[in-house]
């Protein structure tokens, strides 16, 4: 929703400092599924979830987020900076920044074991299914880095996997519709992985790796595909380029900007629109993503 009120008091949690058992209620409330003798802070990590988990929905909250995320990881305690490159990766999901590719980069060569094995998952979710050449060459370099240790090792033959999705057709992204509606079943799937990373060492490098799976939940295609109206593919010609915000403007604005043109079958980058070149097909839905029906324009004359 990107409500500034919930992330200023999931902020408020992570900026206690515990020295005593002062909050026990708090940890209750917060996380119940660490009942452990885990170190006080616990439910810290989950806070910091919850801060990415509110900003991702829109461009400028995602990048003040960014921003908080930053000063969390240079003053935090232990616990709340294995939640941030978590935190990073919920909120560019398939979508690889420089930025925050550089960031994570820095942070998987932490001195914090639990750190690093986060970070490089990160990475890898931060370019699922975007193929991108920069971040395979980072993993490759990684691989060699920590050749001898299996742990380190795993995390980055998982980030490699996730780097080429579906050889780059999948996106874990979970909004589909022009980034206007949330697919609720593939935002649970993300959280079940990240919040089973909370505890990294006893949950993914122990018995339950398993849970990684719940990342299935999350994966779609991310290219358009034309089909006629008996289902057979129908190669015709889009335009793809940068999607632009035309809520509310009168009259026809474009709606997208310094586009390209493809034939179907084309991928679609994040934040990318698709739309026909020409009249003479009619899709039958207005937005033009996945899996597209289109029927011949009966006024449309060569």
């Amino acid at each position: 929703s990107g409500n500034v009120l919930k992330v200023q008091q999931l902020l408020h949690i992570c900026s206690e400092h515990f020295d005593n058992k002062e909050k026990e209620e708090e940890k209750k409330d917060k996380k119940e599924k660490k009942e452990t003798a885990a170190d006080m802070g616990s439910h810290q990590g989950a806070a910091v979830l919850g801060i990415a988990l509110i900003a991702m929905g829109e461009e400028i909250g995602s990048e003040m987020a960014l921003r908080t995320f930053g000063h969390l990881l240079r003053y935090g305690e232990p616990t709340l900076r294995r939640a941030v490159p978590l935190a990073l990766a919920l909120i560019s999901v398939s979508n690889p920044r420089l930025n925050i590719l550089d960031t994570l980069s820095k942070f998987s060569h932490d001195a914090d074991p639990e750190v690093s094995y986060n970070s490089i998952f990160a990475m890898g979710m931060v370019g699922s299914g975007t193929n991108n050449a920069r971040l395979a060459a980072m993993l490759r370099q990684l691989a060699q880095y920590h050749a001898k240790d299996p742990n380190n090792l795993f995390m980055v033959r998982l980030a490699q996997g996730l780097t080429h999705l579906g050889k780059g057709t999948l996106t874990l992204c979970p909004y589909h519709s022009d980034r206007q509606l949330m697919s609720q079943v593939a935002v649970a799937g993300l959280l079940t992985v990240l919040v089973s990373f909370l505890d990294v060492r006893n949950i993914i490098l122990g018995k339950s790796h398993y849970v990684l799976y719940g990342l299935v939940a999350a994966m779609q295609p991310r290219m358009l595909v034309t089909f006629d109206e008996e289902l057979r593919p129908l190669p015709v010609s889009v335009r793809v380029g940068q999607a632009v915000d035309v809520v509310g403007q009168a009259g026809k604005p474009k709606t997208i900007t310094g586009f390209q043109t493809h034939t179907t079958p084309v991928l679609l980058a994040h934040g990318e629109r698709a739309e026909l070149a020409t009249e003479e097909y009619l899709p039958v839905t207005p937005i033009l993503e996945g899996f597209v029906i289109l029927r011949k324009n009966p006024n449309y004359d060569v």
